[in-house]
């Protein structure tokens, strides 16, 4: 992705004006993705998966964003991989950026991890479970950097609006909202479409996790199960709905994967997949 160009140095700016520039480069150039292992397993792993990534969305002109987390604090069991903790996982993000020159994006967590977090990104993630969490959001938002927030799977998408205004209150506007599914009985989800046509009213890009919108929280026990045959599905039905962005969690093996195998995208299969919304996006769009 090319950066925009200026003629002032970019470690010079204020911060709000350094990533609303690169709020724009994301979300001005057609459908973009978020997309990486779900977790950083390990550091070769993590590259590799960076490196396809990005030579697909070169290709095909779409921008992209890597996504991992460092931490799953949300695991169903105590005996879940979480991950390799923030100073590994941070610096290994950093490395991403620099090395393949793409914004990354990570989940935090609490207001501390906004401080060290945003030392090393360019979107700081709201996990859906803590989307109403007034501190997070605002500590997130003085950041200065762009923010994503997941909507929780147990609010309807018009409360998405008193979340924004948290974030629009502390002074930042660059922000992203991601649908990833409702509670629907016990140990599932579903999509309703209409969804993201209400988000968009609210004036930010609306992002499709069509990964997670396919799990079944807690189905399989002491983790969660999945219907990752369906991810192709949701993400197209969304895209054509509207949707400006497609977030997708991707695995070289999935079933080898430590942490959500039974969701994440074959990363061998992303490419079909993304020319097929690329077509959906710019029929709907044109």
């Amino acid at each position: 992705m090319t950066r925009a160009k200026s003629s002032r140095t970019p470690a010079k700016k204020p911060l709000s004006k350094r990533y609303s520039e690169r709020y724009s480069e994301i979300t001005s150039g057609g459908l973009f993705l978020i997309a990486g292992p779900c977790v950083i397993e390990d550091e070769k792993m993590a590259f590799a998966t960076a490196e396809r990534l990005k030579e697909i969305t070169s290709r095909l002109g779409m921008p992209f964003v890597f996504k991992a987390s460092y931490d799953k604090a949300n695991r169903t069991s105590i005996k879940s991989f979480r991950g390799v903790g923030v100073e590994k996982g941070l610096k290994i993000l950093s490395g991403i950026a620099e090395e393949f020159d793409v914004p990354v994006i990570t989940d935090v967590h609490s207001p501390e991890e906004v401080k060290r977090a945003a030392q090393s990104v360019d979107i700081l993630q709201i996990p859906a479970f803590l989307c109403r969490q007034t501190d997070l959001i605002v500590a997130a938002a003085k950041s200065g950097r762009i923010v994503n927030i997941k909507k929780g799977q147990f609010l309807s998408p018009q409360e998405m609006g008193n979340i924004t205004k948290k974030a629009e209150a502390a002074g930042n506007n660059s922000l992203m909202l991601t649908e990833r599914g409702f509670s629907f009985g016990y140990n599932n989800l579903v999509v309703d479409l209409k969804s993201i046509a209400y988000m968009k009213t609210l004036g930010y890009p609306v992002i499709i996790d069509a990964t997670h919108a396919v799990q079944r929280p807690g189905g399989a026990g002491d983790k969660s199960g999945g219907e990752r045959q369906y991810v192709e599905a949701i993400a197209k039905g969304s895209v054509a709905a509207g949707a400006d962005g497609v977030f997708l969690e991707v695995h070289p093996d999935p079933d080898r994967a430590l942490s959500d195998k039974e969701t994440q995208y074959r990363l061998d299969k992303v490419e079909i997949l993304l020319e097929s919304l690329k077509d959906i996006y710019n029929a709907v769009n044109k």
